[in-house]
């Protein structure tokens, strides 16, 4: 008997994989990666257990979800229930390819008051095409028997029963399971920060051709609003200026203060003369002089085509533009 977790590489993750295994059934781990999501922490989990995965890129699939999310989002731009069905219907696909028979998931009744209540669990097993083959070990018998459960491929009576938010049961499964290193339940989805969601907010807003270089650029520097079309970002350390550097493409403009050290700035999209002014002078508030010096920013293609001077003002005249 074989089974496929969906798999995050938090603790509640790896406690419903080897609650499993623990029933002589082999699982597979799908980790689904997109730009908010990375697959670093995945790996480093099934490595601690022994497991086995695959990272399947599901970029695509959720970007047609993030703009127009079913069930809606979460407290940021996060649609949770929408892409938990993706995954759950996605792994459901795989099963006959990989040989197994039935999903798992990590999923704890209670724990996310809004995606993992039981309406939620519910309807992402119904919606996500293999509504019976869906088992989450961790609160299985608060849950209705599924088809694995029934047929009696899982002994139930060999799952738990754990609800709310409190991890303390976890992590003392954990201890008693000799899983020593998991992950910390901070970070996770970008979609669930704050700042990052409202950038992708304004990316959505602008932008119905998202490009992948655009999301990975919402990662790193300090975002202004130049025009419908036209944004600026700039980098606030050597790491981030490298990696604005990296992402120039043929098109855009980018900047950097001459006279001075400064930071590395990228704008994207049509900048008019006028605005050319703008975005220097926006260099140039980040750069190292007191107020009201003159700074020489060049600007092209490696940020030495041409060059303005323009003086230096504060960095909160600039405040508004800030996404």
């Amino acid at each position: 008997m074989k089974a496929l977790a969906v798999f995050s590489g938090g603790l509640d993750s790896m406690l419903a994989v080897q609650l499993i295994r623990a029933q002589g059934i082999e699982v597979l781990g799908l980790f689904f990666e997109t730009p908010f999501f990375s697959s670093s922490t995945a790996k480093k989990s099934a490595a601690e257990i022994n497991l086995p995965i695959r990272v399947v890129d599901l970029t695509e699939s959720h970007l047609e979800v993030l703009k127009e999310p079913r069930y809606g989002y979460g407290e940021n731009l996060n649609p949770c229930i929408d892409c938990h069905i993706l995954m759950v219907r996605k792994a459901g696909e795989t099963l006959e390819s990989e040989g197994a028979a039935f999903v798992v998931t990590g999923e704890v009744l209670g724990q996310r008051p809004m995606s993992q209540n039981r309406k939620a669990l519910s309807l992402v097993a119904s919606e996500s095409g293999i509504p019976d083959l869906v088992l989450r070990p961790l609160s299985a018998k608060l849950l209705p028997a599924t088809l694995p459960e029934q047929k009696g491929w899982v002994d139930r009576d060999r799952l738990l029963g754990l609800s709310g938010r409190s991890r303390k049961p976890q992590i003392a499964l954990a201890k008693e399971l000799g899983i020593e290193k998991y992950p910390s339940p901070a970070g996770g989805c970008l979609l669930t920060d704050p700042g990052f969601s409202r950038r992708m907010r304004d990316l959505l807003s602008s932008s119905s051709d998202l490009q992948l270089r655009e999301i990975e650029l919402l990662k790193v520097g300090r975002h202004f609003r130049i025009g419908p079309a036209t944004k600026l970002i700039i980098g606030r350390n050597e790491r981030e200026n490298r990696f604005i550097r990296d992402f120039y493409r043929e098109g855009d403009l980018l900047l950097a203060p001459l006279s001075v050290p400064g930071p590395t700035a990228l704008a994207i999209g049509e900048v008019s003369p006028e605005q050319e002014g703008l975005v220097a002078s926006m260099t140039a508030a980040y750069s190292d002089p007191g107020d009201g010096e003159e700074v020489d920013v060049g600007l092209g293609p490696r940020a030495s085509a041409r060059t303005l001077r323009v003086k230096r003002k504060e960095k909160k005249e600039f405040r508004a533009l800030m996404i």
